[in-house]
């Protein structure tokens, strides 16, 4: 009888010591997830930053909208929970604008209107709200595509001589087309 005790004592043990290795190796993977998790919110929080600071160097963003537009990013989770769908769809609009500012000012260089596309940027984060409680779904999900889509401007044409460069004025254009026509008689 003894023994029958003593090895249902040591299968007590061995169960207990089991499930708290298990329940050890659950709270490990855990916190590894959310750790995963935070990283890649701080990753697409420190490219919009980054990506920030390089418009405000190629002077399309002033430099006291840059912290307006990174609570996009910072903001996301104050309302929502925090769900790896969510987390797609944050780096989906951050990517979003990110490419979207990056596409107009290429063609800033092409028609030289780097003025119109500040001014959009200006009117964009006019449009951000202030509060972190109004960074909320119905924002994310249905204002902020929408603020985006408001900087896109039309396709350029395929036709390069619709545009100047920016650094020729209509003089130089003239001085060019008359000496071309010089040339030509």
């Amino acid at each position: 009888m003894t023994y029958v005790v003593f090895l249902a004592l040591l299968l007590l043990i061995t169960l207990l010591g089991t499930y708290l290795v298990i329940e050890n190796n659950r709270r490990k993977a855990r916190e590894a997830e959310k750790r995963l998790f935070n990283n890649r919110v701080i990753e697409v929080t420190n490219n919009l930053k980054a990506k920030l600071n390089e418009f405000c160097e190629a002077k399309i963003i002033k430099p006291k909208y840059i912290v307006r537009i990174q609570v996009i990013a910072s903001n996301f989770f104050v309302v929502q929970p925090h769900t790896d769908e969510n987390l797609l769809y944050l780096e989906r609009i951050v990517d979003s604008f990110i490419n979207t500012v990056n596409s107009e000012l290429a063609k800033t260089y092409v028609t030289g209107e780097r003025g119109k596309l500040a001014e959009q940027l200006s009117l964009f984060v006019a449009e951000l709200p202030y509060g972190g409680i109004e960074y909320n779904r119905t924002f994310y999900y249905e204002i902020l595509p929408s603020l985006i889509k408001t900087l896109e401007s039309a396709e350029l044409s395929s036709h390069g001589d619709d545009y100047t460069h920016p650094a020729e004025t209509n003089n130089e254009i003239s001085e060019q087309h008359n000496s071309a026509n010089i040339n030509i008689t």
